[in-house]
């Protein structure tokens, strides 16, 4: 793995971000103890910006397990506890995703909520792809459109380390997306997650550097890793991929924190010298 050398950036102003990997299970009480412990690691060791995982505050032994937790969209128990994470480190905290509830109250929207340093939320992304996959290799089923509603929008915003383009686990199989966040300007992508062992195994590192490579940006990997009480087994492998492709840092399994500078001069210089994303020649739209 080679990490951006610092000594030939000179005098740059680098911003350290970091990504955590988590074991989530259906106590959401215990999970948000763990996010706080990790979340204060990461602040600690100088990260602006806090990636978690998706699920992070809840991984149920059911789908429906979500519904029963969620919130109204600006009140609620996880929503507190991102903003009070965020205002009390100081840091921009990307809120994995938490279940808010939508029109059909047998449904929930998978939301990644963002909050700046003062513990005022930024943003909302309501994730657009849901997982509905039946795994030959191992017989395992996953219908999230039965309890999750699907987004239907492009989130990028601008934050103090650049601009960040926001994406869910399922959707990282759908180039379109992200070639849509490049085209609103994320420098940067922030990308919870909770692949299964087995398409992590086939399809997670590739999947991860290709986006970032295609939009030759950041992508900030956050992911489950490990065994949960409904018998599903997560990937892990968080991991931060500069916009060459390189891997920056990664943690395979297990509970942890993994960090890195961020440079958006060395995205400008990739993009002025490399310009791929001057060169298209198909048109792409995504709705906005």
């Amino acid at each position: 793995m080679q990490a951006i050398d610092v000594t030939e950036q000179g005098s740059r102003q680098l911003q350290q971000v970091a990504a955590i990997q988590m074991a989530s299970g259906p106590n959401s009480g215990a999970n948000l103890l763990e996010a706080a412990r990790l979340i204060r690691q990461a602040a600690e060791g100088g990260a602006k910006l806090v990636v978690l995982p998706e699920n992070f505050a809840v991984m149920g032994r059911d789908e429906r397990d979500k519904v029963a937790q969620s919130e109204t969209d600006g009140s609620g128990p996880l929503q507190e506890f991102l903003a009070e994470q965020a205002l009390r480190h100081q840091i921009w905290l990307v809120g994995g995703t938490i279940p808010l509830r939508s029109r059909d109250p047998q449904r929930v929207r998978a939301a990644c909520l963002v909050y700046d340093e003062r513990g005022q939320r930024r943003a909302r992304y309501d994730k657009v792809h849901l997982f509905d996959v039946h795994l030959s290799e191992s017989g395992e089923n996953y219908n999230e459109s039965e309890s999750i509603e699907g987004g239907d929008e492009v989130v990028v915003i601008d934050t103090p380390l650049g601009r960040l383009g926001l994406a869910i686990c399922y959707d990282l199989r759908f180039p379109e997306l992200f070639r849509g966040l490049s085209q609103q300007g994320a420098e940067m992508i922030a990308l919870p997650a909770a692949f299964t062992a087995i398409t992590g195994r086939a399809h997670w590192d590739v999947l991860v550097r290709a986006r970032a490579i295609e939009n030759l940006c950041y992508v900030i990997a956050s992911a489950q890793g490990g065994f949960h009480a409904s018998g599903r087994e997560t990937y892990g492998h968080t991991m931060i991929i500069d916009p060459w492709g390189q891997h920056l840092a990664e943690l395979p399994r297990g509970a942890g924190v993994v960090s890195a500078p961020i440079d958006r001069r060395r995205v400008a210089e990739i993009r002025r010298t490399f310009p791929t994303l001057d060169h298209r020649r198909m048109g792409c739209s995504v709705g906005h």
